[in-house]
């Protein structure tokens, strides 16, 4: 369907929430050729185009869709985990109207013919918009690294070895000036695998209980005092792609203060849950790097509210059930969050530890302002990438239902309040809650 063949789409009676400026009132939405044409109170009233589509929301939040900036999708390789077709539809349920997808595919997405092929295959199989980040290092090997400037031109956002560290120093501060000269972002994973050993939950008093091999925070915050320290050096442009303890966020503060190009993502994980949630076991909430203590928890989401963490992402990683029915210690670490990430968030919002309009930013805002992506604004002009969210319906979390090839969800059956029942991509309606 071309974007002159879709008819205009008025959303009444809403409560538009917009972060890129800092606009939440009752009013009016309307979309035509896939663009927000309008927002105030009053449009349906003043009349709109024939043919229009009016939606009464009902009071119900309008926002800008959301953009997940770390999602594993297996395509190439991986299909039997997640294809852009199965990941789409889940992140459409999730009001996710953009997914950056990893490069850590079988190949790694290394050269310009691999971006073109993650672009091309997304755009016939997916219903959201789907863009690439390309590797920092050929292999994702950590020892040389890719060409940086036919990968940008051929559309990767920003450079990334995925959940893997580049140990060597001398090969990141090249990489950091190498990026810096195409004005390039590095996204990286700031885990010291020395450090972690073998280790599979957090280290301390309860994975000793549980007899667990341990990851301390030491292994986040050192890499991650490292790279600052890199960047202060070369003045390249970083995102730090998963911080999990208040070690780091020290860090990170004092980088920003000092002026730093530097930003820093937090999954809804490590936000919502904590190494209390493992329990009994629970594969489903082993993840990399690992649910900290609450106090760490706490503190993620002190960051977020502070904007000291500018994004909130998924961390979207489908494992089937042959790799998590497994002992705690040999299952593969990893859980689906796409369709879950925003009403995870609202837990926050509901107990008032995050305002909703920061979490919005930090789900869609944030994300496109650092990777240059169209999105994250309901202002007149923007793509009319559009969700609408019933913040108050309750119901409970069937892993059945979630559209992702693979189950592994750590809110098996958890009672939530607030879901998505309609997202727009492009001024199309690609899902609607009934």
């Amino acid at each position: 369907m071309s974007l002159s063949d879709r008819h205009p789409i008025l959303l009444t009676n809403a409560r538009i929430v917009d972060p890129s400026c800092d606009l939440d009132i009752p009013g009016d939405l309307l979309m035509a050729d896939g663009i927000v044409r309008d927002v105030r109170r009053g449009i349906g009233a003043a009349g709109v185009p024939e043919g229009t589509e009016v939606i009464d929301c009902k009071g119900k939040v309008v926002a800008p869709g959301l953009i997940d900036m770390r999602a594993f999708i297996g395509e190439p390789g991986a299909e039997y985990r997640e294809t852009f077709a199965s990941a789409s539809q889940a992140a459409a349920a999730g009001g996710v109207t953009t997914i950056v997808c990893q490069p850590d595919t079988v190949p790694a997405i290394d050269e310009p013919e691999q971006v073109d092929f993650v672009l091309r295959r997304a755009r016939d199989t997916g219903i959201v918009h789907v863009n690439p980040m390309a590797a920092l290092t050929k292999g994702l090997k950590g020892q040389e690294m890719t060409e940086f400037g036919l990968l940008k031109a051929a559309g990767a956002l920003a450079f990334t070895d995925g959940a893997k560290s580049v140990i060597n120093a001398q090969v990141f501060r090249r990489a950091l000036i190498y990026a810096r000269d195409f004005d390039a972002l590095i996204v990286h994973h700031t885990e010291d695998p020395d450090l972690t050993g073998l280790g599979v939950m957090n280290e301390g008093e309860l994975s000793a209980r549980l007899g667990l091999m341990g990851v301390p925070t030491a292994a986040e915050a050192i890499v991650l005092e490292r790279d600052m320290r890199l960047v202060a050096l070369t003045g390249g442009r970083y995102h730090a792609a998963s911080l999990t303890c208040r070690d780091s966020l020290d860090v990170l503060q004092r980088a920003k203060a000092a002026g730093l190009k530097v930003t820093a993502s937090a999954s809804i994980n490590h936000l919502t849950l904590n190494e209390i949630d493992v329990g009994s076991y629970r594969t489903f909430c082993k993840v990399k790097p690992p649910l900290r203590a609450e106090a760490d928890r706490v503190a993620l989401v002190e960051a977020v509210a502070s904007g000291l963490i500018d994004v909130i992402m998924s961390d979207h990683n489908p494992q089937d059930v042959e790799t998590k029915r497994l002992t705690f210690a040999e299952a593969a670490p990893g859980a689906i969050g796409i369709e879950t990430m925003l009403v995870a968030g609202l837990r926050l919002v509901h107990a008032g530890a995050i305002p909703l309009a920061t979490l919005l930013k930090a789900m869609s805002t944030r994300p496109a302002e650092l990777l240059g992506l169209p999105g994250g604004s309901l202002r007149p002009g923007s793509v009319a990438d559009v969700v609408v969210i019933d913040l108050d319906m309750p119901w409970v979390l069937d892993p059945a239902d979630l559209k992702s090839k693979c189950k592994n969800t750590p809110f098996d059956e958890a009672k939530m309040t607030g879901r998505v029942v309609r997202t727009i991509v492009a001024g199309r309606t690609v899902y609607e809650f009934v």
